[in-house]
């Protein structure tokens, strides 16, 4: 970020009492330099309009959420873990600015344009979020956990209204019940980058399936479930088939349909060896 348009800690207080003040739509350079003591010409200089002074305050949060966070760094526990602490400490840097803060978030629910319009600064937060816990906002995938991140932290944002403790307990709670419904989400739709745990090996002694052998379809698994569930709602069990029929016919099987009649082998008789005359 230009230090120029780096906004003051002086700055920041100004613009975020005229929004507790004034709400959203109240809030104007002329407000602000009244509360801060900044010329307008010299917040002309470095500011459009005061969405540009929004998204300076959401990168500078930014910096310091992130601030000794090293990406893709895994020694600190999941990455559900740290995604947690990075949510928590962007929390604590907006604690100063709480009143202005909530305020913005009321008027942003009862405008859903405005909301629509800012929502792309927030976005840039929570990917920014990801990165710091070291999950991928790359391609459609990184886009979607960008778009649950940010449905998490808005989730837990309504708690952080109402929740008035020191240690910020309810806040806690609610944010670890949206990562929850997050995580049940990001497994259905195959967004999540844990590894994959390895499948146990084959176990000694049994015949090892090649690896082009595929289950058996789901249609002919359900029609032997129907077939065991009506034996047994009849009011018996299902006999075991004999050895013949779980056995398939074969060529060199004399049951088996178009096998070649097997030849009888002759006939003793007597006891002289001799074969019956014709």
């Amino acid at each position: 970020m230009n230090t120029r348009d780096a906004p003051s800690p002086e700055l920041l207080d100004a613009f975020w009492r005229v929004v507790a003040l004034h709400g959203w739509h109240g809030t104007t350079f002329a407000r602000i330099a009244a509360q801060g003591g900044e010329g307008l010409a010299d917040l002309r200089g470095r500011y459009a309009t005061p969405v540009d002074l929004l998204r300076a305050h959401a990168r500078a949060v930014d910096q310091a959420v992130l601030e000794g966070t090293v990406p893709g760094q895994f020694g600190f526990g999941s990455a559900r873990d740290r995604v947690f602490d990075l949510l928590m400490r962007r929390f604590d840097m907006l604690a100063p600015h709480r009143e202005g803060v909530l305020r913005l978030q009321r008027d942003l629910r009862r405008d859903p344009l405005s909301a629509l319009l800012l929502s792309p600064i927030l976005m840039a937060s929570m990917a920014w979020t990801l990165e710091g816990a070291g999950i991928s906002t790359a391609g459609i995938p990184g886009a979607l956990r960008v778009q649950g991140l940010t449905g998490v932290w808005l989730s837990a944002a309504r708690a952080w209204e109402d929740d008035d403790s020191v240690d910020l307990g309810p806040t806690m709670a609610a944010l670890d019940r949206a990562l929850d419904r997050a995580e049940k989400v990001a497994r259905t739709l195959r967004l999540s980058e844990e590894e994959p745990q390895e499948a146990p090996g084959p176990v000694e002694g049994a015949d090892s399936m090649p690896p082009d052998v595929v289950d058996p379809p789901l249609a002919d698994t359900g029609i032997m479930m129907a077939d065991a569930s009506g034996a047994q709602d009849a009011g018996h069990r299902p006999e075991p088939l004999p050895p013949a029929v779980l056995t398939p016919p074969t060529a060199n099987d004399p049951e088996a349909p178009g096998a070649p009649p097997t030849p009888k082998p002759p006939r003793k008789t007597g006891g002289t060896g001799s074969l019956p005359s014709a």
